[in-house]
């Protein structure tokens, strides 16, 4: 499933193609992966330059001047790509925008239809239906916010997947930054000192950042406009069960954690109690 990563690479290829054109035709195929609002949602966007080109937690978004906006919801197999118009049109595209004074159009594509889209309309700073209700953006969180996030009785992996209380983190992403800060997915995050919940706040930074340079993590499904990304590459525990772990050479073991295939090393992430 694609995360902060995946949305924010596939955002800044959107922006270079997207920012300033108009949509001059829309042809959307299923009437059931619009999630919020309706069919008559895009008849704003006729026309009307595209002024903002974005991203919230793992939401891609456009928005017009009016404040009027279509977010993504990208779900296991959700794709955005920016093809010629002419081009054969894939199976399980859903949505086609035409750019105005062009030959391309923007398609959403998903073949398991967990993903989808919707409408807002933004109204002074509330954020719209559709981006509202996230927690913060991970690169915002300070210190003692990460701090007070962490004050619950739950284990500290569910806690990082729950988007009400930090944007964007998902599987592929908690694990890397559990590991990193050698904090184990099972322990309760209030359990964690102020240095270790520091250290797991500075992986997490870290860890969103190097694959926003790599453009991603492709294992399945995820591509970008442009094609896959290649953080797959340098993921350390993700995927890698009965491997040896680089720093102890101990073997990863793979647990459930949050109801998710969890990757950890049992030497450099005991578990606390």
């Amino acid at each position: 499933m694609p995360e902060l990563p995946e949305a924010e690479t596939i955002t800044r290829h959107l922006r270079l193609e997207l920012l300033g054109k108009s949509v001059s035709k829309v042809q959307h195929c299923r009437r059931d992966v619009i999630r919020h609002g309706s069919h008559r949602g895009f008849r704003a966007f006729l026309d009307a330059p595209i002024t903002r080109v974005d991203r919230r937690g793992k939401r891609p978004f456009l928005e017009i001047d009016s404040g009027r906006g279509i977010v993504f919801f990208l779900g296991m197999t959700g794709r955005l790509s920016i093809c010629e118009a002419a081009s054969p049109i894939e199976k399980h595209t859903h949505l086609r925008l035409k750019l105005s004074n062009s030959n391309r159009e923007l398609r959403f594509n998903d073949a398991r239809r967990f993903g989808g889209f919707g409408f807002f309309q933004r109204s002074g700073n509330e954020e719209p239906t559709g981006i509202h209700g996230l927690g913060p953006e991970p690169t915002d969180v300070s210190p003692a916010q990460f701090r007070d996030i962490c004050d619950r009785n739950r284990q500290i992996k569910a806690l990082l997947l729950d988007q009400k209380h930090i944007a964007g983190l998902g599987n592929i992403y908690a694990d890397e930054s559990l590991f990193r800060a050698g904090v184990h997915p099972l322990t309760p995050a209030s359990h964690l000192e102020a240095k270790q919940a520091g250290r797991l706040l500075r992986a997490i930074k870290r860890v969103l950042s190097e694959a926003i340079e790599y453009e991603g993590t492709t294992i399945i499904n995820y591509l970008h406009p442009d094609g896959p990304g290649n953080f797959q590459k340098r993921l350390r525990v993700y995927g890698h069960e009965g491997d040896h772990c680089r720093k102890c050479k101990t073997p990863i073991l793979r647990i459930i954690a949050a109801g998710r295939s969890s990757f950890h090393c049992p030497m450099c992430q005991p578990l606390i109690d």
